[in-house]
């Protein structure tokens, strides 16, 4: 029995095949699906689709209405691969329901069902069709009555021999449902013949009806009448979803009554819903559950109204929710399959095993979708379809049940060869053999049975686990497997070794920015063990190549400690020490606190602004991990060097406070303001400045400076101030208050300059005695009032010019180039005009060239050198006072000639010798032109470098003697002197130090 049970378990398996083929039962790849073929189709042959994979190969037989077919008829059927061909199909042998069978060696699929229908269109019946007689103005139907056919139609009308398009008349209607022609009022125009045109897509036909005549009765015009529907559309319509649904309605009456659709709910029709120009017909497209429901068509004319009504009922087809799988189990075991479809209606399910019904018996229980077999036997194996159905459709979901029966075997489940554990751990060693039924499973250590007990556990799977491993667990363990068809064996070795400890584990820090710290991370282990470490940072791996310049690992073998450089804040965190092995992992953890000055506080507003004050408030920003102490205010405006410190209400803002007032601001200035925190690690960065504001206007209280004047012309008073700068200014309207009297008055005059940017006032009045003193105040007003006023300045009126000229003026030449003018001084009071200088006039009367100059001198000189003249000419000369007010009137004019000009040759043949210190020198005496000074002596010139003062020796002779100390190099050169100035110099001679 126990051979007999081994083979029919190999059966399934058993094959001649190369082994590339994958044993299984039959699968359909093609099923057939229906068809409509036309009786006058030129080709003579009908093939119903059918292909399934599966190995061994399968082989194919259909059903015709449930019953076999005899493929033995080869002159009508022969098979196609699996596919059926039928040969000359005949209408009465050949319409019904076809399904195909696959089979092989593991049992029978059967196919989903095919419809096979045969499309044809008879003629007309060839009877002459009566007149139809009516009134004008009266509804008439024409009727198409069809022949016998199979298959959808479509219906045309032709009138007079012409094809009646009706689609954008409304007063005509062609049902595409009975195919009758509606007219809703006749008119004479109607008048004629009238054929229906029938065409059957399917059966790829035509044809035509016999005439109908349509005529007028004499009898009078028909009156108005209320619409009469004539076209309704089906009380109940069933339509699958996804489809399209045409309704249509169409009514009689005089006037042509106009045609409207509504759904009865109440609802709006859907966007996708189209209707024709007549609005005849309703179309919905796509058909959705939504669109279920009671649907009107309204017909209405002057005379009255008519409604149809329909309902719209939506199915679905059926689908698969769940699906049955193919089983392969054991013998002995149990078998629930259960399968779902969704649709609309709800389906009944039916179960088939190897294409035969199978229904509920003592070992097989089946409800609905679920199929249960408690204990299998090997009778049971086979292919299994369950059926879903509804009346539109019906679908099959199939599996294959394999019922194994094997002895142990661990071929494709060995036990784990080589299992390595760390004492103290726990291991799982697995022993999973195929075996049908389940084998029985027991342990051994070397020649050892193990017993269940504390350390020792053998699992309902058959695994042995053992746990709190010594070193005396190593060795080989071995699995054993029996059923009732045999026993086998499987062994693997459980090799122990030493833990990974962290000896020196991190500690939690509490460090400042910029610091330099080291975390510690070392180990024991199982020398024969590699150990790896690895770090993170707030669960991000550090990577010690590339990216991260502040960390560096340091040590080697059992030491991993991570050094970080230079921390910033952003280090802040978690770190941990991940240390791993092949065998296990240890990690330690630790908490880096990093204290830094703080962030920039955040929101800065300005809640109040007067004129000398500004409420601000604040938030605190990130405190870096070292709480605030102070903050502090910094100002800007247009008018100051970047941002100030300034003055607050408290005066000292502690980290606590997040409001404050600053003070001290001039009023009408646009400012903006930052705060900055500090803490005990420094100060940070400043917040955002808050909005630009401008503190209110005020009176102004900064006068102006620098009150002076005096000056311009007889009769005025000229008062000058330093102008007041904006920052200064206090408000709009800002100008300039001047007040003044004469010296020894009580009386203020008042004058107003309304001018920012003047700085300048003239009071002009003819009683104003010259050079008049007078108390002068300047203040300060704009449009918030006026506001201080300078201290008192003593400012002069103007002055008349100088009255009276100099006496006594004389001119005497100096040189070829100057010469020395001078005069007596003035004697002058208030009524001749006061004197502050002189003026020097000089020119030449020579025509070609208007040489003339002027030159200044300040209070009581009474002497000028004019230079810059040229070489023996006649200059003439005056001299004149002037004042604030201008000159007075000129001098006599006096006349000079300048001396010739100095000699042009320079001295020449220059000869030197050095002897005791003593540098002798000699040179040709100088002879002049005629137009040259004459030659009066000689001037030597010498230093010892170029960038020292010369020295001067001057002579009448043509040698001279120098006494020098010789520790460096000379510079000499020698030029003549005379009347005219000196003459052009020799070129310089080097004389060499005493050394050389």
């Amino acid at each position: 029995m126990l051979l007999l049970w081994k083979l029919i378990s190999l059966l399934p398996f058993m094959s001649c095949s190369t082994g590339e083929e994958t044993l299984q039962g039959p699968i359909f790849i093609q099923e057939p699906y229906d068809i409509t073929y036309s009786m006058g189709s030129a080709n003579p042959e009908i093939l119903l689709n059918c292909t399934a994979k599966g190995y061994p190969l399968p082989y194919y037989r259909w059903k015709q209405n449930g019953t076999d077919i005899d493929l033995t008829m080869s002159y009508h059927y022969r098979l196609v691969g699996g596919s059926l061909a039928i040969n000359n199909p005949h209408k009465k042998q050949d319409i019904g329901t076809y399904q195909c069978l696959a089979t092989n060696s593991f049992g029978t699929i059967l196919s989903r069902k095919a419809k096979l229908q045969f499309a044809y269109l008879e003629n007309f019946e060839t009877k002459p069709r009566s007149t139809v007689s009516v009134r004008e103005g009266q509804g008439v139907v024409l009727l198409c009555g069809p022949p016998p056919h199979h298959g959808g139609l479509s219906y045309t009308w032709i009138f007079n021999n012409n094809t009646l398009h009706v689609q954008d008349d409304k007063r005509r209607f062609v049902s595409q449902e009975t195919g009758n022609l509606y007219i809703a009022k006749v008119e004479p125009s109607d008048v004629g013949s009238y054929t229906c045109l029938v065409t059957n897509p399917a059966a790829e036909q035509s044809v035509q009806g016999p005439p109908t005549p349509l005529t007028l009765r004499a009898d009078g015009v028909m009156g108005e009448y209320e619409p009469k529907i004539e076209v309704r559309f089906p009380e109940t319509t069933y339509a699958e979803k996804g489809s399209s649904v045409r309704l249509e309605c169409f009514a009689l009456g005089n006037p042509v009554p106009s045609i409207s659709w509504k759904r009865s709910d109440g609802n709006s029709l859907a966007k996708k819903i189209e209707q024709n120009k007549t609005k005849g017909v309703l179309e919905i497209p796509d058909v959705q559950q939504e669109d279920e429901g009671s649907y009107e068509c309204i017909a209405g004319n002057i005379r009255g109204r008519n409604i149809a009504r329909g309902q719209l009922f939506v199915y679905a087809l059926l689908e698969w929710d769940k699906k049955i799988q193919n089983a392969f189990l054991s013998l002995y075991d149990s078998l629930v399959w259960e399968c779902k479809a969704k649709g609309k209606p709800s389906p009944s399910y039916s179960w088939l095993k190897n294409g035969q019904a199978l229904t509920s018996e003592e070992r097989i229980q089946i409800a609905n979708g679920t199929l249960i077999i408690p204990v299998l036997n090997m009778s049971d194996s086979g292919l299994y379809q369950c059926v879903a159905e509804n009346k539109y459709n019906t679908i099959y979901a199939n599996a294959e049940l394999r019922v194994i029966a094997a002895a142990p075997d661990f071929s494709k489940n060995p036990v784990k060869k080589l299992s390595v554990i760390q004492v103290g751990g726990a291991v799982t060693l697995g022993c999973n053999p195929s075996a049908s039924p389940r084998a029985v499973i027991s342990w051994r250590k070397g020649s050892e049975v193990l017993r269940q007990s504390k350390r020792v556990i053998l699992l309902e799977d058959g695994s042995l686990r053992l746990s709190n491993i010594t070193k005396a667990d190593a060795g080989v363990y071995t699995c054993i497997a029996t059923n009732q068809f045999g026993v086998a064996r499987n062994s693997g070795s459980l090799i122990v070794k030493e833990r990974t400890v962290i000896t020196v584990p991190p500690s939690n820090m509490d460090v400042t920015v910029g610091e330099s710290i080291v975390l510690p991370c070392q180990v024991s282990h199982d020398p024969s063990v590699a150990v790896v470490f690895t770090w993170s940072l707030n669960g991000s791996r550090i990577d010690f190549n590339g990216g991260m310049p502040h960390f560096e690992r340091i040590g080697r073998e059992s030491i991993g400690d991570l050094m970080i450089r230079n921390i910033q804040l952003h280090h802040s965190g978690k770190y941990v020490c991940m240390v791993q092995t092949t065998l296990d992992s240890q990690s330690a953890a630790v908490d880096i606190i990093v204290r830094g000055p703080p962030g920039p506080p955040e929101d800065v507003k300005v809640e109040h602004i007067s004129s000398t004050t500004a409420v601000l408030s604040w938030k605190s920003g990130i405190d870096n991990n070292s709480p605030v102490q102070i903050y502090s205010v910094q100002m800007r405006t247009p008018f100051s060097v970047g941002w100030q410190a300034v003055a607050t209400d408290p005066e000292v803002i502690n980290g606590r406070t997040h409001k404050a007032t600053v003070v001290e601001l001039s009023p009408w200035v646009e400012c903006e303001f930052r705060v900055v925190a500090s803490n005990s690690v420094g100060i940070g960065e400043p917040s955002r400045p808050s909005a630009l504001l401008k503190t209110k206007a005020a009176v102004p209280v900064v006068a102006p400076t620098n009150i002076s004047g005096g000056g311009g012309s007889r009769s005025e008073l000229v008062i000058t101030w330093e102008p007041v700068p904006e920052e200064l200014q206090n408000g709009e309207g800002f100008g300039y208050i001047i007040m003044f009297r004469p010296l020894g008055s009580t009386t203020w005059t008042k004058a107003v300059v309304a001018s920012v940017e003047v700085s300048k006032y003239v009071y002009r009045n003819e009683s104003i005695t010259p050079l008049s003193p007078f108390e002068v105040k300047v203040g300060v007003y704009n449009n918030e009032g006026e506001g201080t006023l300078s201290s008192i300045s003593i400012v002069y009126s103007g002055e008349d010019e100088p009255q009276i000229a100099p006496a006594g003026t004389s001119a005497q030449s100096v040189s070829a180039a100057e010469v020395e003018v001078s005069w007596q001084p003035i004697a002058w009071n208030r009524h001749t005009g006061r004197v502050l200088g002189y003026e020097v006039l000089y020119w030449t009367d020579d025509p070609k060239e208007s040489t003339a100059g002027k030159v200044r001198v300040n209070g009581n000189v009474t002497a000028k050198n004019v230079t810059g003249l040229k070489a023996n000419t006649v200059y003439f000369a005056t001299v004149r006072a002037y004042n604030t007010a201008g000159t007075g009137p000129s001098s006599t004019p006096v006349n000079v000639t300048t001396k010739k000009s100095p000699p042009s040759q320079p001295p020449a043949n220059i000869a030197w010798k050095l002897t005791n210190s003593k540098i002798c020198l000699n040179w040709e005496h100088v002879k002049t032109m005629e137009n040259e000074s004459e030659v009066l002596g000689y001037k030597i010139l010498y230093r010892q470098n170029r960038h020292s003062k010369a020295q001067i020796l001057e002579t009448n002779n043509t040698s001279a003697e120098l006494l020098v100390p010789f520790e460096e190099d000379y510079l000499i050169e020698i030029r003549t002197v005379s009347d005219g100035g000196d003459g052009s110099s020799s070129e310089e001679i080097r004389i060499p130090k005493i050394s050389s």
